[in-house]
């Protein structure tokens, strides 16, 4: 076998790539199909492939060097999702699925519908090894868009470029720097004839991809070592794959309701009574504020899970009264323990009397400096030390800390060059269904951040069974928003980070980790206040929303920059707080599904990837609002918003936005004119960018609910709950409530309703189905405001009129009705 190094360019530099040319072309040496279990089995060469449907719609190909499989064991993936087969009917070149047929084809791999459409099939030269080092190739069709991969830079479509999957701490990293600080090898392809795809390499090692870009027409991956295992699912629509794709790794726990309101942090607050004049001031200058952080800095000299009594006399008394006034206080807690032997510092002694520290090549403890100084570093792919790590946050929850932020779990080590351990670093699995074994850093490294807050999340859980927990971390592997949120990490305060920042948050998003954000301001640098501002306009929309910056930078709080500029930043808050029912629906939601909380347009919109408009920025949060900055975020130039085929409406007039609004067909007068005059092509609209104004547009058929504005989700909002309906196709909303905060959902605790509306000949119906769960909505009334109507209507649930109000102006009907726990219907008549 002859082999050369190849070396490719990505958007970070030169990659030094093992792309090894085989001797002989891979289907010369392809052997028979044999029929097993689920699935089917082929050699060629000296790899045996074989492929197992999980599901009708999901594939897990395992190829052995050899004769002996990758041990059948995972981070990412469950040993009950690993354990399913579906039912298949076998060929002689392969098998089907119900969804799917599956075939070598001289020497390929080829994945199609049942139509013959092609979902995703190998390049000729199909698997290369050297060694250990491997490469799979898959064909790229010219039509074909690639995203996910999580936080990655370089734009929200990877095709024409290549990534490393290496967690780095990566402080200030540029817009085209890779790696950072996740490691997703998870990618979905988009736009071939056989619909929407995904894959995901269950690879630990530093796996790397291609997408195109030494080979335009080739998507190449592989690692230097460790298990060739990977899992193909099938769409044919975005959301299917992320659906199945977050099936296969695990949904994200519900979170807490205050963990969706804004989020107050600076690297860092240093005393007490420093975090006590900012809640004051937010409290004074009325921004609504749920989560206040505190970074490292009020620890003793840095040490995780100590508090630096000088300048913090008594933490639980500090969170106390932050929460008398509505607040959260959330504390770092870095995975890196201070080396302090004889000192009473308990994680170190605990730790090294338990050997839950990792070793050296030489079995010695490994020990480096971090913030504390000379550290040690729990070896998390251990089930006892996860264990017990997790009982350390015990004094934490005793006093009232509400979550923990883990940092710097790349993992991130000081003074070295590659800025984490050798590689050759020890760890010993004893977790899962893993077979006891060491392993070195290499291998490890990827998850190691994962396991951190594995081992967090549990411990949390366990020391207070009741309350949902909530991690925050940096770095992570597949299948980590089963345990946290995270964010993008040390970003910077650039009109190119802001626009960065959507790209990562909706790829995250698409990679399982819906609950991101990324620090508001920028976290190296200062923004100007204008940068803030639109930062503030646009975070008001992340699934996270945290204002956050580095010491030794200007202040970021939203009134740093005077009355002007604060009253932008504020009526921006605001505006979450007022759609906090939706967006804690949108949570519950993904809880359930998967589906990301703010997607891309083209996730429920497959129609507007190929629109004529610069979409760069736009965004949708769920289904029903798009949002859509300025594609160039700091110019004053004019820009087109395409909007989807289906009828929208603006949101901050609610009126038909495009061609619709001025439309006559855009009226409310029949069935057939319930959606103005775009169903089946889109729109456009012409903006001009404003600093004091953020486009924002609600699709037709949408019943959005909303709130009062409170300070805080502490809070009980004043008045009914209220219900914005946009007549449209498909017309419906759903409310979703519970406590916000503890786990009485699981036993019923919750409260859902579907709400639906249909355009009549002589009007519109509203109806409401009988409600599920039994929790007692905060709501006694709901105010009900009909958009896009013209002149005077009779409201009436059967024979009783209900008061209603016109506004020829807003173009709206409006009327407060009791709340409907049953079913009911009203209808609304000209």
């Amino acid at each position: 076998m002859v082999h050369r190094r190849i070396w490719l360019l990505s958007a970070a530099g030169a990659l030094a790539l093992a792309l090894p040319t085989m001797a002989a072309p891979a289907a010369a040496q392809t052997q028979g199909v044999t029929a097993r279990a689920g699935g089917m089995e082929m050699r060629q060469g000296e790899n045996v492939v074989r492929v197992t449907a999980l599901t009708d719609d999901i594939l897990r190909v395992t190829i052995a060097r050899g004769t002996e499989m990758p041990e059948d064991a995972s981070w990412a993936v469950s040993p009950e999702m690993r354990a399913r087969h579906a039912s298949v009917t076998a060929n002689a070149t392969g098998f089907s699925t119900r969804t799917m047929r599956v075939r070598f084809e001289d020497g390929r791999l080829v994945i199609t519908d049942l139509a013959g459409k092609v979902i995703t099939a190998d390049a000729p030269d199909p698997i290369r090894t050297v060694g250990s080092d491997f490469t799979l190739r898959k064909a790229l069709p010219q039509s074909e868009h690639i995203f996910g991969l999580g936080d990655k830079t370089g734009g929200l479509d990877r095709r024409g470029k290549s990534f490393v999957n290496w967690n780095t701490d990566a402080f200030g990293f540029s817009p085209s720097d890779d790696p950072i600080y996740k490691s997703i090898p998870f990618f979905i392809g988009t736009g071939g004839e056989g619909g929407s795809y995904g894959i995901l390499l269950d690879n630990t090692w530093r796996t790397w991809f291609d997408f195109g870009h030494k080979e335009d027409d080739v998507i190449a991956f592989g690692g230097p070592d460790g298990p060739i295992d990977y899992y193909v699912i099938n769409g044919p629509s975005m959301a299917e794959v992320v659906r199945r794709y977050t099936d296969l790794t695990g949904k994200a726990p519900l979170t807490s309701r205050w963990a969706l309101g804004y989020q107050q942090s600076r690297y860092s607050y240093m005393s007490a009574d420093e975090l006590r004049q900012v809640a004051a001031r937010l409290r004074a200058e009325k921004v609504p504020t749920d989560v206040l952080w505190l970074d490292i800095d009020f620890q003793d000299r840095n040490r995780p899970f100590t508090v630096n009594k000088q300048t913090f006399p008594d933490l639980k008394g500090l969170v106390s009264d932050m929460a008398d006034d509505g607040f959260k206080v959330i504390t770092i807690t870095d995975l890196h323990v201070a080396r302090a032997p004889g000192e009473d510092y308990k994680p170190y002694d605990t730790g090294a009397a338990g050997d839950h520290f990792v070793k050296e090549a030489d079995g010695s403890v490994y020990v480096a400096p971090v913030w504390p100084g000379p550290s040690v570093f729990p070896d998390f792919t251990m089930a006892e030390t996860r264990d017990w790590w997790g009982g350390l946050f015990r004094q934490q929850i005793a006093d009232g800390v509400a979550g923990a932020w883990n940092d710097m779990n790349e993992p991130a080590i000081f003074n070295t060059p590659t800025k984490t351990m050798p590689l050759d670093n020890v760890h010993r699995i004893a977790s899962d269904d893993f077979a006891p074994r060491v392993a070195s850093h290499r291998e490890m490294h990827n998850v190691y951040g994962m396991q951190n807050t594995r081992a967090t999340y549990d411990g949390l859980r366990r020391l207070n069974p009741d309350e949902r927990a909530y991690v925050m971390t940096r770095a992570s592997y597949a299948g980590g928003q089963r345990y946290s949120a995270t964010w993008t990490g040390d970003n910077s305060a650039t009109w190119e980070h802001l626009k960065l920042s959507i790209h990562q948050i909706i790829n995250l998003g698409l990679s399982g980790f819906s609950y991101s954000g990324a620090d508001v301001s920028g976290f190296a640098g200062g923004p100007s206040p204008d940068l803030l501002t639109r930062w503030f306009e646009i975070g008001a929309f992340y699934p996270v929303f945290r204002d956050h910056s580095a010491k030794d930078t200007p202040r970021v709080e939203p009134w740093v920059d005077g009355p002007e500029h604060l009253a932008i930043r504020r009526r921006y808050v605001e505006e979450r707080y007022k759609l906090m029912p939706y967006l804690y629906g949108l949570a519950e939601q993904n809880s359930r599904t998967g589906d990301p909380i703010m997607r891309p347009v083209f996730y429920d919109y497959p129609g507007a990837l190929t629109m004529s408009c610069d979409q760069s920025s736009a965004f949708t949060l769920g289904k029903s609002l798009l949002v859509a900055p300025p594609p160039r975020m700091e110019s004053p130039q004019e820009y087109d918003v395409c909007l989807p085929a289906g009828g929208w409406f603006d949101y901050w007039t609610g009126k038909r936005a495009g061609t619709a609004q001025a439309a006559e067909s855009g009226q409310i007068q029949s069935a057939t004119q319930a959606t103005g005059v775009q169903t089946t092509r889109g729109d456009t609209v012409r903006e001009k960018p404003r600093l004091d104004y953020l486009p924002v547009f609600v699709r037709a058929g949408t019943i959005l609910p909303r709130q009062a504005v409170v300070q805080s989700t502490a809070e009980t909002p004043e008045g009914p709950l209220q219900l914005d309906i946009y007549p449209g196709e498909n017309c419906t909303g759903e409310l979703y409530a519970d406590d916000g905060h503890s786990m009485a959902f699981t036993r019923g605790g919750y409260l859902r309703q579907t709400v639906r509306c249909q355009v009549t000949p002589t009007g519109l119906e509203v109806s409401f189905n009988k409600r599920q769960g039994s929790y007692r909505a905060w709501w006694r009334k709901l105010a009900v405001t009909v958009h896009g109507w013209q002149g005077p209507a009779q409201v009436a649930r059967g024979s009783r009129a209900v008061a209603s109000t016109a506004d020829a102006v807003a173009e709206t009907i409006r009327f407060t009705i009791p709340d409907q726990p049953g079913a009911a219907r009203f209808v609304i008549n000209r």
